[in-house]
């Protein structure tokens, strides 16, 4: 058993506000990591009583309360933060409830969807709440039974005494443990001793989504409210020149038509009013600007990988010595286009800003950011701005921007009423922010016995940041390595796009380790062990990763998939860190009347303890064909600073016959819960693209995979 100590700034007891019952309030800071429904006044009173972070309750009938501060963008948080609370408490998961919590910066302290970080940084604090809970109902019914503690369990909301076959339920003893003192230390369960963590637990607000329920951004609704669509620039680097609002300030159902900064906005009282005016709507754009195409952009990129002007973000050895001495020295460059987030809600946000404060109401992935920039914007103080949040209906990263909820704001600002801004699918895909184009130059230096002695990478990005992760694989293995970033400022407008940086570099990386194992004439699964078992008994530098994990989801993928063992198909085999955690990836290719045909995936993955494991599984799937179907098909194109791919008509997705069959495991190591929402992504292009070349012995180094001469023939039709 773990002792784990608390204290009462920790944890707060007050009374509820109606009938008694137990509240006991937890702080997250302290950790390390309808019409929409927002909260009734009776689901928060007893968060309008005292100041804490976050709280469970247990009222006299015995239902158990959990606010989730996360925002809930499908990576399955709503569900999993109960099930931690409710595996501690030993309550009866029937009678769990979690509602979301709107934004309070005083009350938690992480309230951020993003970086694959909300259970590995709640984990403890989340059990410690129901190990706490728990402890305060068995000392109540100790004294109700009569009993000692040492006497009594608990199990399914029941504290029961198995010499006399008493039993009390928690809602029979919610107001009792008001009068126990809060414990200082509680115990948290051994890992064999759960019940619900580690299981296929519905999500919560499954019965919601498949019948309909309003829960996104896109369902909310206020009487009274307007609707709004905004045109934006056409292009990027394009200004507004001339507006001609007379025509449709006339049209049925438009209340005003708004220009400010360099957008106009079409205000009205239905959002098929907005649409039918936005179309008559005459803008005329003139450059302000670079407009740039893809062509430009292969050009800078060439000349990025040639400059002299690269950051060094690490360097181990003497490179120039080991590549001069070199018996063989390989050299591959691989890039990737633009994406877009393409999330099935569009973009979405209401406010209502009036004198007393702004009141925000959407799908975010980061609520303070909208509210402090929504409070600079109009020259308030945050304070004075109240945020909700929805469910999300996709994020990936577009939602950690706030430029579409403070546009509602201050639109609302300037119109005087509470209004909701809408994006079309079109304005989402050529006015919104990207996935960074990237290129990668990688050089190896082999000796001449196949041994990596020199390591080179040069990431030139547009608009990327930092393109490298230079503490990452196969850092720490090779003595001599050098690492470089570059990049060009482009009026195109870039953000984090789903386990960023890592779901391109990734595929290139193991593209080009797959390549210098073949030229070392090495297995490339054996390849890749012996590199992690130098980092182990000779690690060069800092590494980011844990050798031992990252060994140990390689062997669970290779056994699984049978790796090497199989005649009638080619396999392509990647692994790789990110978020915390590890996934390896063996994918099979079969030839079917001389064209490719992708068969199957396997997965290992290691997260540590899986908390709900039909979340997870939908996390590993659903990274992997995120990751398979933008290698095969994503690409988004530029034309003087335009858009070349407005809607799904000409955007290529992945569809759901051509999803392949996928195989899951985890490694069951008991360590704490690690990141899962984003690291299934990055392995999947280097696995298929090894099988692809295994297949038909032509290597890829363009995504998107069917840009490539003989690619336009792979078929991943899972019906074949």
């Amino acid at each position: 058993m773990t002792i784990q100590k608390t204290n009462r700034r920790n944890f707060l007891k007050l009374a509820a506000a109606a009938g008694g019952g137990l509240w006991l309030g937890f702080n997250w800071s302290s950790t390390d990591a309808t019409p929409i429904k927002i909260a009734t006044n009776a689901e928060a009173t007893s968060s309008a009583l005292i100041d804490f972070n976050g709280y469970l309750s247990i009222s006299p009938d015995g239902v158990i309360t959990i606010f989730s501060p996360n925002p809930e963008v499908g990576q399955n948080i709503k569900t999993t933060f109960p099930m931690i609370v409710a595996d501690e408490l030993d309550a009866d998961w029937a009678k769990v409830k979690v509602l979301q919590a709107p934004l309070d910066s005083t009350k938690f302290e992480r309230q951020v969807t993003g970086g694959s970080g909300a259970i590995p940084h709640s984990w403890e604090r989340l059990r410690k709440a129901g190990a706490t809970a728990r402890h305060m109902l068995v000392e109540a019914a100790s004294k109700k039974l009569n009993a000692s503690v040492s006497e009594l369990t608990t199990d399914k909301s029941f504290v029961i005494h198995a010499g006399s076959g008493r039993k009390l339920s928690y809602g029979e003893l919610a107001s009792e443990a008001m009068n126990v003192p809060v414990p200082t230390e509680v115990k948290l369960k051994d890992r064999k001793d759960f019940k619900l963590i580690g299981k296929l637990i519905p999500n919560v607000d499954n019965h919601e989504m498949i019948t309909g329920k309003p829960l996104y951004g896109l369902d909310f609704y206020r009487e009274g409210m307007l609707f709004a669509m905004i045109q934006r620039p056409t292009a990027f680097g394009m200004k507004i020149k001339t507006a001609d609002l007379t025509a449709i300030k006339a049209m049925p159902g438009i209340v005003d038509v708004v220009t400010f900064k360099n957008n106009v906005a079409i205000v009205g009282k239905s959002t098929w009013q907005v649409m039918k005016a936005r179309k008559k709507l005459k803008v005329d754009y003139e450059p302000e600007g670079k407009l740039e195409s893809t062509e430009d952009h292969n050009r800078i990129f060439k000349e990025l990988l040639e400059s002299k002007d690269a950051a060094v973000k690490r360097k181990d050895g003497d490179v120039d010595a080991a590549f001069s001495k070199a018996a063989k020295v390989i050299t591959r460059e691989y890039q990737c286009p633009f994406l877009p987030h393409n999330t099935m809600e569009p973009m979405n946000f209401f406010a209502h800003v009036r004198e007393d404060g702004v009141e925000l109401i959407g799908p975010t992935q980061t609520p303070d950011l909208a509210r402090t920039e929504t409070a600079k914007l109009l020259g308030i103080p945050p304070e004075k701005v109240t945020v909700n949040m929805t469910r999300l209906g996709g994020g990936f990263g577009r939602r950690l921007k706030a430029d579409y909820a403070t546009e509602a704001a201050e639109l609302s600002s300037i119109i005087k009423a509470p209004v909701k801004v809408i994006w079309t699918r079109e304005d989402d895909m050529m006015g919104g922010y990207y996935r960074p184009a990237v290129r990668y130059r990688f050089s190896a230096a082999l000796d001449d016995k196949g041994n990596m002695i020199g390591y080179k990478l040069r990431g030139a990005g547009i608009n990327a940041g930092n393109s490298t992760r230079e503490d990452n694989f196969p850092a720490g293995a090779v003595d001599n390595l050098l690492i470089e970033s570059i990049e060009h400022q482009s009026p195109i407008t870039s953000c984090p796009w789903r386990a960023p940086i890592t779901n391109f570099l990734a595929y290139a990386e193991q593209s080009f380790l797959d390549e210098v194992a073949g030229e070392a004439k090495q297995d490339p699964v054996q390849f890749r062990l012996n590199l992690l078992q130098k980092a182990k008994q000779s690690p060069v530098g800092a590494m980011k990763y844990d050798v031992d994990r990252m060994i140990g989801v390689t062997k669970l993928a290779a056994e699984k998939a049978n790796w090497g063992k199989k005649n009638d198909v080619f396999q392509g085999f990647s692994v790789y860190f990110s978020h915390r955690s590890y996934v390896a990836q063996v994918a099979e290719v079969a030839m079917v009347q001389g064209k490719p045909v992708l068969k199957k995936i396997f997965a290992a993955a290691d997260c540590g303890i899986v908390v709900n494991l039909s979340g997870s599984y939908q996390q590993v799937r659903g990274g992997i064909i995120d990751g398979l179907g933008h290698a095969m098909f994503g690409n988004l194109t530029f034309n003087a600073g335009a858009v070349q791919q407005n809607n799904f008509n000409n955007y290529r997705l992945i569809k759901f016959k051509e999803v392949p069959e996928i195989e899951v495991d985890f490694v069951d190591n008991g360590i704490d819960p690690t990141g899962l929402g984003e690291p299934a992504l990055p392995p999947t292009g280097g696995a298929v693209a090894n099988a692809l070349f295994k297949a038909t012995g032509k290597r890829i180094y363009e995504q998107p995979f069917i840009k490539q001469e003989g690619m336009g023939d792979v078929n991943i039709s899972r019906n074949l």
